[in-house]
């Protein structure tokens, strides 16, 4: 080794803060994630830059909030142009992986929702086309028999191995190995072979695809097989191991599904907890008592507290999968004698409602169920059992782990390294900064909702474009956020207050590359 630390970065998809054992949850079964935070860092106050998929994974790569890094809204794309800190990793010879899902260019071929395009335009965007490929995640380029060989280095990463979609019917790399490995994977992804079961939440689906063949496994078998390379390297290498579960639909295989029961759960924020309801949540209460379902697969929804308790238990059970297969490449690590010289990260892209006030999936409605993410990082430097309750970000993992590995960030990064805070600092961010931007009006919004919050360790302020109500919660003595004082004259002094806190953020959001270098 050349004395650099090598990095396992383990996230999980759609994974809500509190839903380990580490964290508290009196049900969940992670004895394998508790490990590496009886060995580490595990921090409580620990949120998204934004809480859906893609803009959060391309905060994440670039530390740069979604409306500079270009990634602005599921469906999008992060321009190829865009710099990550895998980049700066392999530029210093380390080696870099990313195993799993990706999700930094559309893997859907479903054509966006933009409305009829207005005539007469001589030039459709404000940008130039920039000539880039922005169909490496899309199904087409798995469509054959023979591997499809990303352009590399991919977003950083030199060695691919893709997964894209979720539940039993992921694409990309693990497709083609799964339609080679089994010769009947036609049935087992015909959802007519669904397995028989009594669950009724929507989503719900008893996959008979084996738990062997499901994509966890896969991912696990596939870190294992890069560790199991790594141990005579002389270069340190950083894998981004990269689980598109516990993300709905809710479909764990094998003994996973009914390892959990819905009465092992119970739900303390029903809707009627929420003493004033925001315009966004009485519309999809509104939705559930007239008998409709979500706007789309992907859209937030509100249900029968049966099925909320179905689908915990379904999601319960992938995440013990995941802690399972966690558990063997930990393992794997020990074995190759690299655990001693590996930093280990684990985190999730955003969370999920998953029952609070009723209501299930993610969307512009910023509660702390999906804006507070898991946050773990075990050190070799020191593997001590740390609670840290400082404010940090997705935002701020890049700067941390170039700090770690010795480098410098580009400019124009965003993120704050947060590595004093490993070492027993006790501050870091006063205010968190949260932007959401939709692809598509829903949950009442007549156009796509432009969403940005403010987090302090005190309170939570959110404003929505174009709407005249917003959302402000004392956390201190609120904190599952059940009581909007938006309209509250108590707190109209804090709330002017925090809105010129968030003015001062949203005046942040200028992209600073290039540098300058000269004056005019």
């Amino acid at each position: 080794m050349n004395g650099k630390p090598n990095f396992l970065f383990i996230i999980t998809d759609q994974h809500r803060a509190d839903w380990l054992g580490c964290m508290g949850h009196p049900v969940v079964k992670t004895p394998n994630i508790d490990a590496i935070a009886a060995q580490g860092t595990k921090f409580t106050d620990f949120h998204v830059a934004s809480p859906v998929c893609m803009p959060n994974r391309a905060a994440l790569m670039t530390g740069r909030m979604p409306g500079v890094n270009g990634l602005r809204y599921n469906g999008c794309v992060l321009p190829d142009r865009a710099n990550t800190f895998a980049d700066v990793l392999l530029a210093d010879g380390y080696s870099t992986a990313l195993i799993g899902k990706s999700h930094h260019q559309p893997f859907s071929d479903v054509a966006p929702f933009h409305g009829p395009a207005p005539k007469g335009r001589l030039i459709e965007e404000a940008w130039k086309p920039d000539g880039a490929d922005y169909g490496k995640e899309q199904p087409e380029r798995y469509a054959g028999t023979d591997r499809y060989d990303i352009p590399k280095p991919y977003y950083g990463f030199e060695h691919v191995e893709l997964v894209t979609g979720h539940g039993d019917q992921c694409g990309g790399h693990y497709e083609q190995w799964f339609r080679a490995a089994c010769p009947d994977w036609r049935a087992l992804r015909d959802p007519a072979n669904e397995v028989a079961h009594t669950y009724g939440c929507p989503q719900a689906y008893r996959t008979p695809i084996p738990e062997e063949l499901y994509p966890t496994t896969w991912i696990a078998d596939r870190a294992i097989d890069y560790l199991n390379t790594q141990d005579d390297q002389t270069d340190p290498f950083f894998a981004f191991v990269s689980f598109p579960d516990p993300h709905h639909p809710f479909n764990p295989p094998g003994k996973y599904w009914d390892m959990y029961s819905p009465d092992d759960f119970d739900l303390p924020l029903p809707y009627s907890a929420h003493k004033n309801p925001t315009q966004g949540m009485a519309y999809l209460n509104g939705r559930h008592e007239q008998g409709l379902g979500a706007e789309t697969k992907q859209s937030s929804f509100c249900a029968d507290p049966q099925h909320l308790k179905e689908a915990m238990a379904l999601t319960a059970g992938m995440i013990t999968m995941i802690d399972d297969q966690i558990g063997r490449i930990i393992t794997t690590l020990k074995e190759t004698g690299l655990f001693d010289n590996t930093v280990i990260i684990f985190t999730s892209d955003h969370g999920d409602y998953l029952g609070d006030f009723g209501m299930l999936l993610k969307g512009p409605l910023p509660f702390r169920s999906i804006t507070r993410v898991p946050m773990i990082w075990s050190d070799p430097s020191s593997r001590e059992s740390q609670t840290c309750e400082v404010l940090a970000s997705t935002l701020d993992i890049s700067a941390t782990v170039l700090e770690r590995a010795g480098l410098v960030p580009y400019n124009g990064i965003q993120g704050q390294s947060f590595l004093s805070c490993i070492g027993g600092a006790d501050s870091h961010r006063d205010e968190l900064y949260v932007e959401h931007n939709d692809a598509l009006p829903r949950v009442g919004f007549s156009t796509a909702a432009r969403v940005r919050t403010l987090i302090t360790k005190d309170h939570r302020l959110t404003c929505y474009k174009g709407q005249d109500w917003g959302e402000l919660y004392d956390l201190r003595a609120d904190p599952y956020e059940t009581r909007n004082l938006w309209d509250d004259p108590a707190f109209a002094s804090q709330k002017a207050h925090l809105s010129l806190r968030l003015i001062d953020h949203l005046a942040d959001q200028m992209d600073t590359s290039p540098l300058s270098n000269r004056l005019a």
